[in-house]
């Protein structure tokens, strides 16, 4: 009640009011043939059905907008919930206008001061016209909402888009950290003394990494394959640079050319665990890449925090999540027991690339 005197109140209630104004105008006009013209609009008849009209229009549209915004509350207008909030308004609606036509056209008649020739006649009109013009409202109502609703998802896809393409460049750029290539320089300095052939490999690495960074800097989706074959010289490079003190394995047996993941994402995830985790040859770090059929993956590693833990922001997996979101309803699920820390990762399939809207069911 108190949003009604605020300014959003007061201009939907005139709006409101003009439409009634609209229609009792229209049908008296369609209806009424005695040539009285205005003057007629001052008797018992007139104002009776003005002012039921005015009642049922605005209890049936403010009943209906608040079982609507109630069910926005939930989480949003279906078909099916759509039709329930119609039905709801109508039984209030129905019992409400054949009740009032009832005592208002028969024992009430002679008291209201009503002019009918056949009763029976005007009350099966006036209940019929009341419904239709009911339902014909609560239908626009409905429409009106629902593509309100529309365009706000629309909107937020638009955000969320905006968001994911500023923030693109920021995760290629920053997860292959310049401290990444400081450390596999120095790697590579200690490797030409000791042991040239793998330097020469550990070369053939680098280069790799960054080439696939370059290729898929504008591209936010990479097949599984590319990024497996990615995560390939990352491995190596790390397996070199901590020698047993880390171990990364990887286990999927699916068709890797079918499914498409945010770029960087496991590459992301391992960088995750080597940052917040303590390890050595006495005590490994072990990170493990696997399959759930064809529809996650699962990176899951040892958990040996680390004494003075860095400080964290959690911003990787966040930046993981939202890219998702950008895609699929599906969610990434971050699990930390005891003795393991794990994120499963959706998979997409080729559709995906195409989309622009998540699906809404």
């Amino acid at each position: 009640m108190k949003d009604f005197f605020t300014k959003k109140g007061i201009r939907k209630f005139f709006l409101r009011w003009m439409v009634v104004n609209v229609v009792y105008l229209l049908i008296k006009a369609s209806i009424d043939h005695d040539g009285k013209g205005m003057g007629s609009f001052l008797e018992p008849t007139p104002i009776f059905y003005y002012v039921t009209a005015f009642l049922f229009f605005m209890i049936s549209w403010e009943y209906n907008d608040y079982l609507i915004y109630k069910q926005l509350k939930k989480g949003g207008l279906t078909l099916k919930n759509s039709l329930l909030i119609f039905g709801k308004t109508m039984l209030v609606l129905v019992p409400l206008t054949t009740l009032i036509y009832y005592l208002a056209l028969f024992p009430l008649k002679d008291f209201i001061g009503i002019i009918c020739e056949d009763p029976p006649v005007e009350f099966r009109a006036n209940i019929f016209r009341a419904w239709l013009l009911g339902t014909a409202v609560i239908f626009i109502n409905l429409f009106y909402f629902s593509m309100k609703q529309r365009d706000e998802l629309t909107k937020q896809m638009d955000d969320l888009k905006r968001e994911m393409m500023a923030s693109q460049y920021t995760t290629l750029k920053n997860q292959i950290s310049p401290h990444f290539l400081f450390n596999s320089l120095n790697t590579l300095t200690s490797l030409m003394y000791e042991d040239r052939d793998l330097a020469s490999d550990f070369v053939t690495r680098l280069a790799s990494t960054y080439r696939y960074i370059l290729d898929n800097r504008e591209h936010d989706l990479v097949s599984l394959q590319k990024e497996i074959n990615f995560l390939d010289s990352y491995i190596f490079m790390m397996n070199v640079r901590h020698k047993k003190a880390v171990t990364i394995s990887m286990d999927i047996h699916i068709d890797a050319k079918l499914y498409f993941i945010p770029t960087l994402t496991l590459q992301m995830l391992v960088e995750n665990a080597l940052k917040h985790n303590q390890y050595s040859k006495e005590r490994p770090l072990q990170i493990s890449i696997s399959n759930i059929q064809g529809d996650a993956l699962v990176v899951k590693n040892n958990l040996q925090k680390r004494v003075k833990p860095e400080e964290t922001t959690q911003m990787g997996l966040q930046n993981i999540k939202k890219r998702y979101a950008y895609y699929t309803n599906k969610q990434v699920l971050v699990r930390e027991e005891e003795a393991y820390f794990e994120v499963i990762i959706p998979l997409l399939e080729s559709d995906a690339m195409k989309t622009n809207l998540k699906a809404i069911s």
